[in-house]
C-alpha cells in the first residue's frame, strides 16, 4: 500500500482554536500518518490561533508546513494556493473544524489501491457545534455513476472526506473561486473530463453542522451564487435547459424559506436521522 499522502487544510481569522487543535489532532492520530501537512493561513489569524498552530508544529514536526495569505482570499483561492504547494499525489482534504475518524485515511487509500478510482469521499455524520449531540447523517451514493446521476442536482460528495490525485485536480483547473460551491464545482469539471469517483460507505468525519451554516445558505449572496454555478452546469451540458429551471427554482425556494424551516427541509428531505 503507498501511504505517502499530503493533507490539506485551510484557517482563517474567525475559526475557533480548539476546533483548530482537534481537527490537526485528529489528522495527527491517523493509523496511516501523512508525511505532509499544509496549512494555509487565509490571511491573518489572531495569537490563540497561532498557538494552536505553534504547538501543533511541535507535534508534527516538518511534516506541517504553513503558508500564510497577506490577504483573505476565500476557501477556493487558499485551497488552489495550497493544493500546488502538496507533496504528494494523493491529497486528503479536511476542515478545520471537523474530525477525522482514526482509520479514515486508511480505509481511503485501500480504495486507490484496489480500485481505478480518481476521488475517494465517504458518508459524514453531523454534530451540534459542541461535537455531543449527533443530529444527521449526509449519505452520498458509492458508485461512479450514481454520483454523476447525483451531481446534477446536489453535491455528490462531502468535501471534508475527499483523498484525490492531484495530477487530476490539476488538470481540471483545480480549486477555482465560485463561492459556496467551490468544491462541486470542481467535482463538476473532474467528472466532465471523465475522471472516475467513489464514496465509501462509512462516516469517516464527524462534522459540525449548526444554523450559521443554514443562515448563509439564505442570504442575497447565496442566491446570486446559485444562478451562477447551475449556469456552469449548464455551459457543461451536464444538465439540460429544464434541469437547469428545475434546480434554481428549488433552490432558491429552500434559500428564500425562514431558516427554522430550511433546518428542517435539510434534515427531512436530505439528510438520514441518527
Amino acid at each position: 500500500m503507498n501511504k505517502q499522502y499530503s493533507v490539506l487544510m485551510s484557517v482563517y481569522a474567525n475559526e475557533k482554536p480548539e476546533f483548530l487543535r482537534k481537527s490537526m489532532m485528529s489528522m495527527y492520530s491517523q493509523t496511516v500518518p501523512t508525511d505532509d501537512f499544509v496549512l494555509v493561513c487565509d490571511g491573518p489569524l489572531n495569537k490563540k490561533l497561532d498557538k494552536v498552530i505553534d504547538d501543533m508544529q511541535q507535534k508534527f514536526g516538518e511534516r506541517l508546513r504553513v503558508f500564510r495569505l497577506e490577504e483573505n482570499q476565500g476557501l477556493g483561492l487558499a485551497l488552489k494556493f495550497g493544493l500546488k504547494k502538496c507533496k504528494n499525489e494523493l491529497v486528503a482534504r479536511m476542515d478545520s473544524d471537523d474530525i477525522s475518524n482514526k482509520d479514515r485515511i486508511k480505509k481511503q487509500l485501500k480504495i486507490f489501491e484496489e480500485l481505478d478510482v480518481d476521488v475517494a469521499g465517504s458518508n459524514i455524520i453531523e454534530y451540534d457545534e459542541k461535537m455531543k449531540v449527533k443530529r444527521t447523517r449526509r449519505v452520498v451514493p458509492e458508485c461512479h455513476d450514481d454520483i454523476v446521476k447525483m451531481l446534477k442536482k446536489r453535491n455528490p460528495m462531502n468535501h471534508v472526506t475527499v483523498v484525490f490525485k492531484k495530477s487530476k485536480v490539476m488538470a481540471a483547473g483545480g480549486y477555482k473561486e465560485m463561492m459556496f460551491f467551490e468544491d462541486y464545482y470542481l467535482w463538476a469539471r473532474m467528472i466532465n473530463r471523465g475522471y472516475t469517483f467513489y464514496n465509501i460507505q462509512d462516516d469517516l468525519v464527524s462534522v459540525r453542522a449548526d444554523f450559521g451554516m443554514l443562515a448563509r445558505r439564505g442570504s442575497l449572496d447565496y442566491i446570486v451564487c446559485i444562478r451562477n454555478f447551475e449556469q456552469e452546469l449548464k455551459a457543461m451540458n451536464l444538465i439540460n435547459i429544464f434541469q437547469y429551471e428545475t434546480n434554481l427554482l428549488t433552490r432558491y425556494l429552500v434559500a428564500l424559506s425562514p431558516v427554522f424551516l430550511r433546518d428542517i427541509l435539510y434534515n427531512k428531505a436530505l439528510r438520514r436521522r441518527v
